[in-house]
């Protein structure tokens, strides 16, 4: 089984030394890495954009720190040079220094049109930008991080024409470049080369690649890739176990993921809330909710402090068992631990309190939703005040909280959906009030909405007639009429009953001529 190699793989790495290994047999890679054509450069005169480009990056590369390392590559030998030992603070500020110039290139690089983003690699190398290997890597990486991992690897393979060898550092955002592509057998192929030419990737390196497996759902891949780690003596860290723990669940082999969580509990390298949440989340998406929760307590036990996410799982794992209440009692948990609820922690909760219709709680979550600051959508603005309008029938103190809900969608121009409307107008009805619940019907009309259902205009009749407004009735049924609209049979039951009650006889047989006239037959007949 999948799990059985991967506890023993566990238990190999642990104790693996780290040490790398270096091919003893010349490479064919830099002649295979450097034979895809190169850009074709752009001889035309410079543009205004082209110099502020150019002076916006190659400030960048006029200097390195002396605490790089440098590379070079020969047959049978890698070699690699010491870097000479900095102070920390110095240290710092070089590695701060290196992010501010990649993301530098990257608004300068998102900032181009998409079609027009090769010419930053123009410009470069027209001005002969490519003056070490640092500025060409910055380079590539930016382009990693701007989503144009093609430009990036065509600018790879284009290294030698700058009279330029690759890192470790290069590999491995080439590597990255094939994960975001999905091309990770191409990005495997890259890291064995790598491996093959004397290079030792990173554990960061197999950590991605790793983790692009199990995000297929390629688990076994994902093994593999941990195996060849530990035979090159590269030793895992809880990064690289939680990628698999996740793998594990992703694919449904939950169990498996507990089992693994709790060998590495036991090894050198221990788990962090980050390995439990994994496990709880893989619980939570089989419907096995308690055993996430005992997997949380169990975390604190060990001193760990849950984080959102954490909680997060499980309020998701609650709400599709149907058990939305126990989310009420865990946010509360959640806020006695000093862990802020964010706006997945509220949503969550909300919708499925209104799904399982515990509208006074959802409603509660609501409010101090709300008073958090967090600003309520209108697709769940527009779930709320349904579900509180249906209760509202049978609860008449929801009236109350269906009116201010509809009042604060209306004053802060919330998009009321038409099926809303409707369930609004009814519960109007429901409350007696005909006259907003017939104006609301007009404007509804007005405003160019499609026609509630037929239903909605039921109610609004029927309150009509309840009250022997029997004209005002008709004027509803006008304007079924008006909206190529076929009323039911119904509203001419309805009326034609209140015209008998009312004795207007002449009025009844009008009804009943109409609803003969548009293919409907009533039940109720004209009578003196």
């Amino acid at each position: 089984m999948i799990c059985n190699s991967l506890l023993s793989q566990f238990t190999n790495l642990s104790c693996m030394p780290c040490q790398p290994v270096f091919s003893s047999h010349p490479s064919s890679l830099s002649s295979s890495i450097f034979s895809s054509p190169c850009f074709f450069r752009n001889n035309r005169n410079k543009t205004q954009q082209d110099k502020l480009l150019l002076h916006a990056t190659t400030i960048s590369f006029s200097a390195r720190n002396q605490s790089e390392s440098t590379l070079s590559i020969v047959p049978n030998v890698v070699s690699v040079d010491r870097p000479i030992k900095e102070e920390p603070n110095s240290m710092e500020f070089h590695r701060r220094n290196a992010r501010l110039r990649v993301q530098n290139l990257v608004d300068r690089i998102r900032g181009l049109p998409i079609s027009e983003r090769i010419r930053i690699i123009h410009v470069f190398e027209r001005e002969q930008a490519f003056q070490n290997l640092s500025g060409f890597n910055d380079l590539l990486l930016a382009l990693f991080i701007a989503d144009e991992p093609d430009l990036a690897l065509n600018l790879f393979c284009n290294i030698s024409s700058y009279n330029l060898m690759p890192d470790s550092w290069t590999f491995s955002i080439i590597i990255k470049c094939h994960c975001k592509k999905n091309d990770l057998d191409e990005a495997k192929r890259v890291l064995e080369n790598m491996v093959e030419i004397g290079f030792l990737p990173s554990v960061a390196t197999f950590t991605d690649l790793i983790n692009s497996f199990c995000r297929k759902g390629k688990l076994q891949k994902a093994i593999e890739i941990l195996e060849f780690m530990g035979r090159i003596g590269c030793k895992a860290n809880v990064q690289t176990y939680n990628c698999l723990l996740k793998g594990l669940c992703y694919v449904g082999r939950v169990e498996d993921a507990y089992e693994f969580l709790m060998k590495i509990k036991k090894s050198s390298v221990k788990p962090d809330i980050y390995s439990f949440t994994a496990v709880m989340d893989g619980f939570c998406k089989v419907g096995r909710s308690d055993e996430a929760m005992e997997l949380l307590d169990e975390a604190l036990e060990m001193g760990m402090t849950p984080n959102v996410v954490s909680f997060n799982t499980l309020f998701n794992g609650y709400c599709k068992e149907g058990r939305p209440i126990e989310g009420i009692s865990l946010l509360k948990n959640m806020k006695e631990r000093n862990c802020t609820p964010d706006y997945i922690s509220y949503s969550t909760l909300l919708h499925g309190l209104l799904k399982w219709g515990n509208i006074q709680a959802a409603l509660g979550v609501y409010r101090e939703m709300v008073e958090a600051g967090f600003e309520v959508g209108e697709r769940m603005m527009n779930t709320i005040l349904r579900g509180v309008c249906r209760r509202s029938w049978k609860e008449e103190g929801l009236l109350k909280d269906a009116r201010e809900l509809f009042e604060k969608m209306t004053n802060e121009g919330c998009a009321i959906y038409p099926n809303t409307y409707g369930l609004v107008i009814q519960t109007l009805c429901v409350a007696k009030e005909v006259d907003k619940a017939l104006m609301y019907v007009n404007e509804m009309v007005r405003i160019g909405y499609s026609p509630p259902r037929m239903i909605t205009f039921n109610c609004v009749i029927r309150s009509l007639c309840g009250e022997g407004r029997v004209d005002e009735a008709v004027s509803v049924l006008v304007l079924i009429c008006e909206e190529r609209r076929i009323p039911s049979r119904i509203c001419y039951n309805l009326l034609i009953h209140e015209f008998n009650r009312l004795g207007r006889w002449l009025g009844s047989c009008t009804v009943y001529g109409a609803a003969l006239k548009r293919g409907v037959i009533p039940h109720k007949r004209p009578s003196k």
